[in-house]
């Protein structure tokens, strides 16, 4: 399981609420381009953790292996020790650290407890193996988020 894998104070994994079957993953930018069996096996690779208040969730400068999607709850952000923003039910992030695997670029903290869908880079790997038309899917993806972040630099 995720926090196991880390170190971290063990996350328990709970049952399906029905908030986390409500969530639309294909409103998450990685996923958009996929059809609706791509997105249930991608739903089958998640897992559901509870995690505490104050939990970090993302350590900025660590390479990062997970990519997360809130259900319920709220964390905040932090760059450079400064908060940038505060996530809650629906928001998702981590999901460049399974693309790249580079180090996270802001850390996340939860500020309540919080439902959370973890894809680990472990599963992530699997779901491009036995689907390969998902890896297209999330290149068109990748490449339509930065025409858009082009032309707002140059517009």
């Amino acid at each position: 399981m995720w926090a196991a894998h880390h170190n971290r104070p063990r996350a328990s994994l709970m049952p399906m609420s029905p908030s986390s079957k409500s969530l639309d993953l294909k409103s998450i930018w990685l996923f958009s381009g996929c059809t609706s069996s791509e997105l249930k096996k991608i739903r089958g690779s998640l897992d559901e953790v509870e995690v505490p208040e104050g939990k970090v969730l993302v350590e900025e400068g660590r390479i990062g292996l997970e990519f997360f999607v809130i259900v319920k709850g709220s964390a905040a952000v932090t760059r450079n020790g400064k908060t940038v923003a505060t996530l809650g039910p629906g928001s998702h992030f981590g999901e460049l650290a399974l693309l790249d695997r580079r180090p996270r670029s802001a850390s996340v903290v939860s500020e309540t407890e919080m439902d959370l869908l973890v894809l680990s880079q472990r599963q992530f790997n699997g779901l491009l193996e036995s689907m390969p038309a998902i890896a297209r899917k999330m290149m068109a993806a990748m490449a339509d988020r930065l025409r858009q972040a082009d032309a707002l630099a140059y517009d």
